[in-house]
């Protein structure tokens, strides 16, 4: 099924993946995650939105989630998709996130920020294809063009 697009019903959005993290993408997330329980302030909407169930359940959500990847476990693609969206809002909502208090509450620069964070795009699993890549039934990305890897 090499290059077939599927779409994301067709993934199963519960299998479990491992992501393997270097120190400073598991740093990255931990100050993401659990700026949820600090100085950042979602809106019930958006919290749904965002695929947790309300915004009173986001920070407790996030600080579990990041129990799980700090211990290593697999988390299902719907979970990863979950972390991966609140770090990139997290870091980047002055509205919802941290935004421009990111520096001060994860000690990451916004430069160092940016750099690891599409490190990590690159990582997960991925529900959806682009231009750049397709995804099989299984999650996976297969790159359109390999050379491409890392642009």
């Amino acid at each position: 099924m090499d290059g077939e697009v599927w779409e994301s019903s067709e993934v199963d959005q519960q299998r479990l993946v491992t992501v393997d993290l270097d120190d400073r993408e598991r740093a990255f997330l931990r100050a993401a995650l659990l700026d949820w329980g600090g100085p950042a302030r979602p809106t019930q909407e958006f919290a749904v939105a965002m695929g947790f169930a309300d915004a009173g359940q986001l920070a407790s959500d996030t600080r579990s989630l990041w129990k799980r990847i700090d211990r290593e476990s697999a988390l299902s693609i719907d979970d990863w998709r979950r972390v991966l969206l609140a770090a990139e809002v997290v870091f980047v909502s002055d509205v919802v996130g941290s935004g421009l208090d990111w520096r001060f509450t994860s000690g990451f620069s916004d430069e160092e920020s940016i750099a690891i964070l599409r490190g990590l795009q690159r990582k997960m699993p991925r529900w959806r294809g682009s231009f750049q890549f397709t995804v099989d039934q299984g999650g996976d990305v297969i790159l359109s063009d390999p050379n491409r890897r890392n642009s």
